[in-house]
């Protein structure tokens, strides 16, 4: 794929995005949604290099849906198979 390729694509997509403001809003809504219920379990499990890539990664959701359904469940019961003095 070339630049103007790229260019034409990410057009597209804004051109549809202007032309569709409720899609835009359902976009913006999901992500913060998705990215405050990973960061706030994040934090709330002390996850700091989760909580950093989070915040930082862009990804529509995806990241934060995997970390809440899948990587903070495995690391909860890793700490809890540890035990505690």
């Amino acid at each position: 794929m070339d630049y103007t390729t790229i260019t034409q694509q990410l057009g597209s997509v804004q051109t549809f995005f202007s032309q569709h403001p409720f899609f835009f809003a359902l976009f913006i809504a999901w992500t913060l949604y998705w990215k405050g219920m990973g960061l706030w379990k994040a934090a709330k499990l002390e996850h700091q290099k989760w909580f950093i890539a989070m915040l930082i990664l862009n990804t529509v959701g995806i990241l934060e849906i995997l970390y809440i359904y899948i990587f903070s469940k495995k690391l909860e019961n890793k700490k809890s198979a540890t035990p505690s003095v």
